[in-house]
């Protein structure tokens, strides 16, 4: 008989498809590592089991503890699959920000979802950052994950993403394209990719709204640089201690509209139905293609499902109220 021990075990392994309409106009070969194939549909699994396994081997989370965790989404729905699995409570903290699929798909998981307003400042007592620091504080038994400064977050694109890549690649990989959130996926995956081959080029998505790029290029953290944004899951107000900018060759913005409109495009022309920092993650791919040069390898990392964004993206009184289509 061929079958896992648990749901945990089919984490990872994750398809590397071609691209081949939708990058046309690219003179390289450009693929993506599709990370909806993971059981909880996004690359955040990955992390979300290394850390809470790492958290057991300190001894930071006990028997029948509560996790509790600020997230998007997207970490909240791995947290779940492991909580399930190793038998912890979880508690996750979000922003009204987020599609309402998420936050159905973590109840339904057993997870308790409490929202937090969007527009205020990460030091604010009502961000979903100070909220969940205090109802950690509050809760007995209880361990706060802290994906953006816990080191096990890039350790597990380190250790799993990035071997993967290189194999996938047979070592071609000349250019590596992601959104940064945390800053977890790009910075374990750059740095095991440039310790193989050091030519290789490591670029971060970033949006309008978000402090990655000035920070990048000019060492000032620039709070005249965050506004309200609607492209979920990358960008940051804060700067995590995830986020390797040693690894990161160039941050490149995408607007919330190309972000929006290269998701559909991908789902309609190449059958990859994405989640919303996809479409970014394409939209930079073309954006920078004067970069790349004809025979080399592209890949850009495809964070999650679209089945997280029914109500936003590939919802059309969504889109045109946001004027994008």
């Amino acid at each position: 008989m061929q079958y896992f021990n648990n749901i945990l075990e089919t984490i990872g392994d994750t398809p590397l498809i071609k691209l081949n309409k939708i990058t046309k106009s690219v003179n390289s070969e450009v693929f993506v590592k599709v990370e909806s194939f993971n059981p909880g549909n996004s690359v955040k699994d990955r992390m979300a089991v290394k850390m809470i396994e790492d958290a057991e081997k300190d001894g930071k989370i006990n028997p029948g503890g509560t996790i509790v965790e600020g997230t998007s989404g997207n970490t909240g729905m791995g947290l779940a699959l492991a909580a399930i699995i190793k038998g912890y409570k979880l508690i996750c903290v979000s922003n009204d920000k987020q599609s309402k699929e998420k936050f159905d798909v973590l109840r339904a998981m057993g997870a308790k979802v409490i929202v937090c307003p969007t527009n205020v400042d990460a030091s604010d007592p009502r961000s979903y950052y100070s909220v969940s620091k205090r109802i950690s504080q509050e809760t007995k038994n209880s361990w706060y994950v802290n994906q953006y400064d816990n080191p096990s977050n890039a350790i597990a694109h380190y250790e799993s993403t990035g071997p993967e890549i290189w194999k996938q690649t047979d070592g071609k990989i000349d250019h590596f394209l992601v959104g940064v959130g945390t800053g977890g996926t790009i910075s374990g995956v750059g740095k095991f990719l440039k310790e193989k081959k050091p030519s290789v080029k490591v670029w971060g998505i970033d949006t309008y709204g978000s402090v990655f790029k000035k920070y990048h290029e000019t060492g000032i953290f620039d709070e005249n640089e965050i506004y309200p944004y609607s492209t979920e899951g990358i960008g940051e107000d804060i700067l995590p201690k995830n986020v390797d900018f040693d690894v990161i060759d160039h941050f490149e913005k995408v607007t919330d509209k190309d972000a929006a409109i290269y998701t559909r495009k991908l789902a309609r022309e190449e059958g990859i139905f994405a989640g919303n920092s996809c479409g970014a993650a394409i939209a930079g791919v073309i954006q920078l293609k004067e970069n790349f040069k004809k025979n080399e390898v592209v890949v850009a990392l495809l964070h999650d499902s679209g089945s997280r964004y029914i109500g936003k993206i590939y919802n059309d009184d969504w889109m045109k109220e946001k004027g994008f289509i």
